[in-house]
């Protein structure tokens, strides 16, 4: 029988998305997994799969179409009685180099850094699996090894490379929220030096996990949204959307580009809970683990490159939401006590990119303000 192959929704919001590149060709035979085409929507680009065999009767749509969710794209003759269902997705591997394997496989071959190009798959359309990657392992591991390379030639000035999906997103995403949404900025410095106190005492406590500065930054996000309410809304086209819960995103640099992922009623967690769930939704970004409705919603983000020493971030508002918080490193520096007297102090850099569509001036600095307190007391983070 033949069967239509729909463009799929892969999110709440989701209307409609760009069918990127197509990896069959009519006439070609597919097993159930088989990836069939690659779909880039505003936020993610995700790998759709066949979920019943067949033969590749038509396509329909070709690369590069913007297309409406439940559109059909192509035609399926499969085997008499078999159903298909719409494509399921998983996350997808970067233009160019459309290499088909299980997600084991790719997680293997990475921490083996070993090139998935470079691997023969065993599996259905040659799509690799774990044991290809095993058996090549033990191949390169028995290797004799090689012979002292000549001296390198002089490398050309630069080198192109294909961007990832995930990068040439956010790349036309990032460059029209700065064209498109009126920033402005409000810079602030808040004392941690009750807060690294509180985070180092906790985190010599054993069998706990482990506190970072970010947890606490977007733990106090969290509440200071939910005692602003008017501050936890976003422009659309045609209204001002206020949203009821305390969601806040958080910038993850990932091996295939910067994604930002939302968690959700941050402003009503502990530190200790909002860590736990930080953690499992920071290793399914780090992993192409996260679906498309983890990247929606929120009115704010938070990202944070202190790790790195930077004194100050001045981030863009990410698409979709009307603020971003950019968090810096703490740095020491002397204040003057109730006697007037130098007193060391710890202090975090914080810089609130704000969208003035939604936010003003006074708005911004009272959230900032907000969220500086928060920090400097930080043991009301502790209670739900």
């Amino acid at each position: 029988m033949t069967a239509s192959i729909l463009m799929p929704k892969l999110g709440l919001t989701m209307t409609e998305g760009t069918l990127s590149a197509w990896n069959v060709a009519p006439g070609d035979t597919v097993a159930a997994g088989d990836v069939l085409f690659v779909v880039e929507t505003e936020k993610i680009a995700t790998d759709v799969e066949a979920q019943v065999a067949g033969r590749i009767e038509n396509i329909l749509v070709p690369a590069g179409e913007v297309v409406p969710v439940g559109t059909t794209v192509a035609t399926l003759v499969t085997e008499e009685g078999a159903t298909p269902a719409t494509p399921a997705p998983t996350p997808a591997s970067p233009p160019g180099s459309r290499v088909i394997a299980t997600p084991l496989a790719r997680r293997r071959a990475r921490e083996a850094g070993i090139a998935l190009s470079d691997i023969t798959g065993s599996g259905p359309r040659r799509r690799i699996k774990v044991a290809d990657i095993e058996a090549a392992l033990v191949k390169l591991r028995s290797a004799p090894p090689p012979e002292p390379a000549p001296a390198p030639a002089p490398s050309p000035a630069a080198t192109r490379r294909q961007p990832t999906p995930i990068q040439s997103v956010a790349a036309r995403r990032l460059a029209e929220a700065k064209r498109t949404i009126p920033h402005f900025y409000v810079q602030a410095e808040a004392d941690v030096t009750a807060l690294l106190a509180l985070r180092a005492e906790l985190n010599a406590q054993p069998g706990c996990a482990r506190l970072s500065v970010t947890h606490f930054v977007v733990a106090a996000v969290g509440r200071a949204l939910g005692a602003m309410p008017e501050a936890n809304v976003v422009w659309t086209d045609d209204a001002l959307l206020e949203l009821a819960d305390a969601d806040v995103g958080v910038a993850v640099d990932t091996p295939r580009g910067l994604l930002v992922p939302v968690l959700r009623g941050a402003g009503g967690m502990t530190v200790d809970g909002l860590a736990a769930s930080m953690s499992t939704l920071v290793a399914r970004a780090l992993s192409g683990r996260l679906e498309a409705r983890d990247l929606e919603g929120g009115a704010i983000s938070v990202s944070n490159v202190g790790m790195f020493g930077a004194s100050y971030l001045t981030p863009i508002v990410n698409p979709g939401q009307s603020a971003i918080l950019g968090v810096a490193a703490v740095r020491p520096v002397f204040r003057p006590d109730s006697a007037g007297q130098p007193a060391l102090r710890q202090e975090l850099g914080l810089v609130l990119s704000c969208d003035h569509r939604v936010w003003t001036g006074v708005l911004g600095a009272r959230f900032l303000d907000q969220v500086t307190r928060i920090l400097s007391t930080p043991l009301a983070l502790l209670r739900a």
